[in-house]
């Protein structure tokens, strides 16, 4: 069972350094609506429910930014570009 659980752990490490995580980091603006910004946060981002959109959307509000996600640098990319599609102000940077 340990051999298991230090294969596992060995296979996560080398996913990670071919893939290192991205954060999607939104940002406030006073020009979106809160309705607008959850309803693009929910069709850009796959997997985020109603209640995650709107915590991101209040920390954003809030704190000046916020993380969307955390993902590889290409699917990063790909929910910055359709956030920013929708008027939002979106960037991304390693985690």
């Amino acid at each position: 069972m340990l051999s298991q659980q230090t294969d596992v752990d060995r296979r996560g490490a080398e996913r990670t350094k071919l893939l290192p995580p991205y954060h999607v980091i939104l940002h406030n603006d006073d020009v979106n609506e809160m309705t607008h910004v959850v309803r693009s946060l929910l069709r850009c981002v796959p997997g985020l429910g109603p209640q995650q959109a709107t915590a991101i959307m209040l920390e954003a509000h809030n704190h000046g930014q916020a993380v969307v996600t955390t993902c590889p640098l290409e699917l990063a990319e790909l929910y910055r570009d359709r956030l920013e599609s929708c008027g939002l102000t979106a960037t991304v940077e390693p985690a």
